[in-house]
């Protein structure tokens, strides 16, 4: 059997694609005081902010989106007059109605211009402000919170071959755990990363190698799939929730889309809606005291790419759900799709901040101070007016 411990250690050596590759999936968790609960999805891989939550409104988006992001007479659900909701998140369509489900829509972190996977996410993870921080500031903005939360404590998990996740680390206490999970690719995602690595000499060898072995034990009848991890990683999570842990986080990879955007993301979607509801109906009752807020590295370009995908951007979005939400909204304004209003002439402009959004929640949720949050947890942060993220 092949497991995904092996291809982690393996992907460890590989290279800075990496970062984006599907199969990679870290877990962890800390308690605090209080009743309220906290959940950070990392979606690895810069997910696309203008398919998922498509600005049809707007006049240019048919000029620069010739098959993505089409709207209400396309299959997306129509949530404002001027959002719609795409078809692989329709399951969450029930959170929208019930205020549970906001998003916001041109957010980025401080990173820009480079669109490395590794660096965005590290940036992300990291809380910082620029990227020559990140040698210096080694812990997680989810840690220095815990750092300054009077009586937190850490409370037993487990680990089974999971890197740990940044965003959680440094010298407050915290466990963490993944489940075990066998290596199973279907034939589209061998397609799929063959072309996505192609053009990464160091990575396409090593990947071609790990899915060659993957086929031939699977030929063999010796690897089994495993499509619902994102339920395991969720159901594990809601019932720490359910006990003594306030605060989880974990990854959902595979959003790199360059290419066969349509074919591609609504799977992700789905699971990302799949995890989310899974998360609802584990927590319970105590879901009404929980927000999850789906972030990503940096967003993807306005334009298509001539793979019928997108390419690494800048502006993305940032999905909050939760009991606790005031949802049924955009937060925040959204800057156009002309092409004086791009980023670099191709990129989505982000409007704020995302660490803004994130800082406003752990102030709302767990009361720390805006001075701690712009000076300790996000350092250099301008919270700026506060979005009421939270009912």
């Amino acid at each position: 059997m092949i497991s995904r411990r092996l291809f982690l250690t393996s992907a460890a050596l590989i290279g800075c694609s990496a970062a984006a590759h599907p199969l990679l999936t870290p877990m962890a968790f800390a308690s605090a005081p209080g009743d309220n609960r906290l959940v950070v999805i990392i979606l690895r891989g810069a997910m696309d902010g203008i398919d998922a939550f498509q600005p049809y409104g707007d006049k240019n988006l048919r000029r620069v989106r010739q098959t993505l992001s089409l709207g209400p007479d396309h299959g997306a659900k129509d949530l404002d007059g001027f959002f719609a909701l795409h078809p692989g998140l329709h399951g969450l369509w029930p959170l929208w109605q019930a205020g549970q489900l906001g998003f916001a829509p041109a957010v980025s972190t401080p990173y820009r211009d480079k669109r490395s996977h590794f660096d965005g996410q590290t940036m992300l993870e990291a809380g910082t402000g620029t990227d020559l921080d990140l040698d210096r500031q080694q812990d997680g903005w989810l840690n220095r919170l815990l750092q300054a939360m009077p009586n937190q404590s850490w409370e037993t998990a487990y680990s089974i071959g999971a890197e740990d996740m940044r965003i959680l680390q440094g010298p407050a206490a915290t466990s963490s755990w993944a489940p075990e999970a066998n290596l199973a690719i279907s034939p589209q995602a061998m397609r799929l990363l063959t072309h996505v690595y192609h053009h990464d000499p160091l990575f396409r060898e090593a990947g071609e190698r790990a899915m060659a072995i993957a086929a031939g034990l699977e030929a063999e009848g010796k690897l089994v799939p495993d499509r619902k991890e994102h339920l395991a990683l969720a159901q594990f999570a809601a019932d720490r929730l359910n006990r003594g842990t306030r605060i989880a986080t974990f990854s959902l990879a595979g959003w790199d889309t360059h290419a066969r955007q349509a074919a591609n993301l609504p799977d992700m979607l789905e699971r990302l809606s799949e995890t989310i509801l899974a998360l609802r109906d584990g927590l319970g009752s105590h879901w009404g005291s929980t927000t999850v807020m789906a972030m990503t590295e940096f967003g993807r370009t306005v334009h298509e790419n001539g793979s019928a995908g997108t390419d690494h951007g800048t502006g993305g979005a940032l999905l909050v759900a939760g009991g606790a939400v005031r949802g049924g909204r955009a937060m925040g304004d959204w800057p156009g799709l002309a092409e004086g209003d791009l980023y670099d002439g191709r990129d989505l402009m982000p409007l704020r901040d995302i660490r803004a959004y994130a800082a406003w929640a752990m102030h709302a949720k767990f009361g720390i101070a805006q001075t701690v949050l712009e000076q300790a947890v996000f350092p250099g942060l301008d919270m700026g007016s506060d979005p009421r993220l939270l009912a």
